[in-house]
C-alpha cells in the first residue's frame, strides 16, 4: 500500500507475502489459541482445521473466542466440539438470523433445494464429502457445507464439472418436486457461481472443446476511459460469438 517512490531499492524494497495457512498451519494456530481453554474429550482439532479452508490466523483466533463464549452461554464446563462447530458456522457463514421467519411453504421448498445439492454431492464421484446441510438463515439465506478433505492448489476438469452439477442440484430438485412453474429465486447465487466458474473454464483454463487451450480474455471487464478500445483483441468476432452462444 506504500507509494512506489518508497518501494525503490534501498528504501522499503523488501516485501514479504504471507499466504493463508494450509491445513497443518491452521491446526497449529488453533492449538496455540486453545492452549488455555479447557476442552471436552470430543474435540477434534484436526477436523476443525480441515473444515476452515481460507481462514487466516486472526479468523481462527476469532473462532476460538466465539466457541468459548458459546460454551459459557450454555453453561458448559468445557468447550465441546459442538461449540466449535457452531462458532465455525458463525465465522464463515455469519450470525443466525433468528428474526427471519420462514413460512411452512418456504421451509419445505428450501429443504428440498438444499437436499438437491446434498444428493448430487453424495452421488457425484470426485466431490468432497458433505459435512452439513441446514436451512437455518444466516448471512446467506441457505447453506450447504461441503468440506474439502485436503487443501487444493489445482482443480481437475472432472472436479469442476462435478461442482457445476452440485450447484444446479438445488434448482433441479425444485423443478422435480414442485414443477418448472414453481421455481424460485433461491438458485440465484448458485447460478451466478456456476456461470463464473464455467466462464473461467472456457476463457482462462482452456477446458472448452470448442475454443481449445487458449486464453480468450475477460469479457466482463468494464469499459473505463477507453481501456477496452485500446486493448489488443485476442479473439476474432466469430470465436467470441461461438463462445457466447455456447
Amino acid at each position: 500500500m506504500l507509494d512506489p517512490a518508497l518501494l525503490r531499492p534501498g528504501r522499503f524494497d523488501r516485501q514479504v507475502v504471507v499466504d493463508a495457512p494450509d491445513v497443518k498451519g491452521r491446526e497449529g494456530i488453533l492449538r496455540v489459541h486453545l492452549r488455555k481453554i479447557p476442552l471436552a474429550n470430543d474435540v477434534e482439532v484436526t477436523s476443525v482445521a480441515k473444515g476452515t479452508p481460507g481462514l487466516s490466523g486472526a479468523d481462527l483466533a476469532n473462532l476460538v473466542n466465539e466457541a468459548a463464549l458459546l460454551a459459557a452461554r450454555k453453561n458448559h464446563e468445557k468447550v465441546m466440539m459442538s461449540d466449535l462447530e457452531e462458532a465455525k458456522d458463525k465465522v464463515m457463514l455469519g450470525t443466525e438470523r433468528r428474526s427471519m421467519v420462514l413460512s411452512e411453504a418456504e421451509r419445505k421448498l428450501t429443504a428440498y433445494h438444499e437436499a438437491g445439492h446434498a444428493v448430487v454431492a453424495v452421488r457425484t464421484p470426485g466431490l468432497d464429502p458433505v459435512h452439513k446441510i441446514t436451512i437455518v438463515p444466516r448471512a446467506a439465506l441457505l447453506c450447504d457445507c461441503v468440506v474439502a478433505e485436503e487443501d487444493r492448489h489445482s482443480y481437475s476438469r472432472d472436479f469442476l464439472v462435478a461442482s457445476l452439477a452440485m450447484l444446479f442440484g438445488g434448482r433441479a430438485a425444485e423443478e422435480l418436486v414442485f414443477g418448472p412453474e414453481k421455481i424460485t429465486t433461491g438458485a440465484g447465487n448458485d447460478i451466478e457461481r456456476a456461470t463464473h466458474m464455467a466462464r473461467r473454464m472456457v476463457t482462462q483454463f482452456g477446458m472448452s472443446d470448442v475454443i481449445g487451450p487458449m486464453s480468450v480474455g475477460d469479457a466482463e471487464q468494464e469499459v473505463f476511459l477507453g481501456r477496452e478500445i485500446m486493448q489488443r483483441r485476442e479473439i476474432s468476432q466469430r470465436i467470441a460469438s461461438r463462445w457466447t452462444a455456447r
